[in-house]
């Protein structure tokens, strides 16, 4: 009975110590357990963190590349309205234009994108060289648009230059055609016929044609005009017309409406016209002219030719 007391207290004994040394084993199990969740958790988070930290590092730094593009973009533009300005007044080579336009046409896609929020990290990174293009091409027009500035000025002073020299010389040509003008007319006055002697007289017409002097006026039939013209080196030898105006005593002249002749440009009516050769020789000439009845008083004739008067002489009639 003692016996079995004692193997039933020794069989107890070691169960608890059994059961004593698995609780330990069990307790440091969830133990380790728990310690390998918070370790993956944390991991977890840090992960997260990195990531969600990462994330959010590119889109404040895409953020900042988008409002440095816009800026430069803006710049870009507003440097080729500048230039377009420019252009309006001077007449550019169409490759300028094309360049303009290839600009213009880069921001507008570049800005939509912008607008639309579509654009991303590859689209910057390609906006960023178009940028960068944009630039040389507008650097590239800044200069032609210089050069072409500057060889305008180099055509407009060459023009100003030119036109003061076409100024000048027409005004020498000018001032030289009223010299010829001038010479020539004195030439043509100097050359003109002069009488070195003119006398008239009243005669009558004898049945046999002799000429006699008469002063008596209701016997006169003609008017007898003796000239001589004197020697001119300038004038030249051949036919030369004469216009003849017969002014009455009442101081009218005998003329037709129709026979007319220019002095200095002055329209004037001439009694008759005859023709006389001119040798340059001291000639006397003679011209008749007819009157039904001749009154009493003084007549007066004048003679003319290449508009000038030549001379002028007078009878007085009783």
């Amino acid at each position: 009975m003692q016996k079995q007391e004692v193997m039933e207290k020794v069989g107890t004994y070691d169960s608890d110590k059994t059961y004593q040394e698995e609780l330990p084993k069990k307790n440091n199990s969830k133990i380790y357990f728990f310690v390998i969740a918070i370790v993956a958790l944390l991991a977890t988070n840090i992960y997260f963190y990195v990531k969600f930290k990462s994330s959010g590092e590119k889109l404040y730094t895409m953020s900042i590349q988008k409002q440095d593009l816009q800026i430069e973009i803006d710049r870009i533009e507003a440097e080729l309205d500048n230039l377009t300005a420019i252009k309006s007044a001077d007449q550019v080579d169409p490759n300028l234009a094309a360049s303009e336009e290839r600009a213009r046409a880069i921001i507008t896609e570049l800005r939509r994108k912008l607008d639309n929020h579509t654009i991303t990290e590859d689209d910057i990174a390609s906006a960023k060289q178009q940028v960068a293009q944009l630039k040389g091409d507008v650097s590239d027009l800044r200069v032609s648009l210089n050069e072409l500035k500057v060889r305008n000025e180099l055509l407009q002073r060459e023009n100003q230059d030119l036109s003061r020299q076409v100024l000048s010389t027409d005004q020498k040509v000018n001032s030289l055609s009223k010299e010829n003008t001038q010479l020539k007319d004195k030439v043509t006055i100097a050359s003109g016929l002069k009488v070195s002697n003119v006398q008239v007289n009243g005669v009558s017409i004898s049945k046999k044609g002799m000429i006699e002097i008469e002063s008596r006026a209701r016997r006169v039939d003609q008017l007898q005009i003796l000239f001589s013209v004197a020697d001119n080196a300038l004038a030249k030898a051949g036919n030369k017309d004469v216009f003849v105006r017969v002014v009455d005593p009442a101081g009218n002249l005998f003329g037709d409406a129709n026979n007319f002749f220019y002095v200095h440009g002055e329209k004037l009516q001439y009694t008759f016209k005859d023709v006389i050769n001119f040798t340059n020789k001291g000639e006397e000439y003679q011209f008749l002219w007819p009157l039904d009845k001749f009154k009493k008083g003084a007549y007066t004739v004048l003679l003319y030719n290449d508009n000038a008067i030549m001379g002028r002489a007078g009878v007085v009639l009783k």
